[in-house]
């Protein structure tokens, strides 16, 4: 459970601003919405904090939906979320929304496009794949992309294809993942097919792990994917030896813990552990260091041992010795 406490005023009304929903919730998934508006809400109402059951409960989610959403406007840029302690715990600020920087204009004559064959096939591609029809504002987004990432119609076709084969369906992710491709180089169709391979290759690995910590995809907060990404990529530990990690966490904690298990594996990062052999090796030196158990001063074993001739005590004691 998280507990979330706001630094705003307090109103009897909640304003929400034309931005947000102009902006902003159009192509947000609908929980993140109700949670953006409930939380606005409790923040202008004067509440000192709220916690995350209570905000489950209220409209009928799961906690880590809560967490889910909050962290999507914080990408966003219209809440902060800071976090005070290591226990889950929040300052949340609203943003004004009037200070956010508006997007740049995409000068694109969406008439003048459309009349060209290449172009409107692409968006009726994108319309088939979307099973919807687009608006003027998404349309000029992806075509704004032809000047702005240098993309082909064809690259852009691909690139939606793919957001949607991961299950996506709103033009803000889209967004994010052609700058992403543009950062990382990515100009044609090779490009780009290389770039999805090793992005899933890399995905794979990080679903294996995810599905050993019985922690699906959806659940997956930026914080975590960073270990992920430097578990996988930056150390290049096997899926087998972070299954081991995480295996030695359940044995000690009873539960998934992602800093516990960073702790085990920056261990072995440092040791240079890089297999499951490596891993065995190192405990069996560790149990050889153990000391054993000796016998010291004081202890029973230190007594010298009498040796007893029972048949004898036994004629004494029934005075069948005297008979002899």
């Amino acid at each position: 459970m998280s507990t979330f406490m706001f630094k705003n005023s307090s109103l009897n009304y909640t304003p929400v601003s034309n931005i947000f929903i102009e902006k902003f919730m159009p192509n947000a998934r609908g929980e993140f919405v109700k949670v953006y508006l409930l939380m606005l809400k409790y923040s202008l109402s004067g509440e000192i904090g709220v916690n995350s059951t209570i905000l489950a409960s209220t409209l009928n989610l799961l906690e880590s939906d809560i967490m889910n959403a909050l962290n999507h406007w914080n990408e966003e840029g219209i809440i902060k979320l800071i976090p005070v302690d290591k226990f889950g715990n929040f300052n949340i600020e609203f943003v004004d929304l009037n200070n956010i920087e508006k997007l740049p204009s995409s000068d694109v004559n969406l008439l003048d496009e459309l009349n060209k064959d290449s172009i409107r096939g692409t968006m009726k591609e994108i319309e088939r794949l979307l099973g919807r029809p687009l608006n003027p504002n998404e349309m000029e987004n992806y075509l704004s992309w032809q000047t702005q990432f240098n993309f082909s119609p064809e690259l852009i076709l691909i690139l939606i294809e793919y957001c949607v084969s991961k299950g996506k369906s709103d033009s803000r992710y889209f967004e994010k993942v052609a700058i992403a491709w543009f950062d990382a180089g990515v100009r044609s169709m090779d490009d780009a097919q290389a770039y999805i391979k090793h992005h899933e290759d890399k995905w794979v690995k990080y679903r294996n792990i995810m599905s050993y910590l019985g922690i699906k995809d959806s659940e997956v907060m930026k914080p975590q994917e960073e270990l992920l990404d430097k578990w996988v990529n930056q150390w290049t530990f096997s899926v087998d030896l972070i299954q081991k990690a995480s295996k030695i966490c359940f044995e000690r904690l009873n539960r998934a813990d992602f800093k516990y298990i960073d702790g085990i594996l920056s261990s072995w990062h440092k040791d240079g552990i890089k297999s499951l052999n490596d891993v065995i090796t190192k405990d069996n030196k560790v149990s050889l260091k153990k000391p054993t158990a000796k016998a010291t001063k004081g202890n029973f074993n230190n007594f010298d041992q009498r040796s007893y001739d029972f048949e004898s005590l036994e004629r004494k004691l029934l005075g069948w010795d005297k008979n002899d």
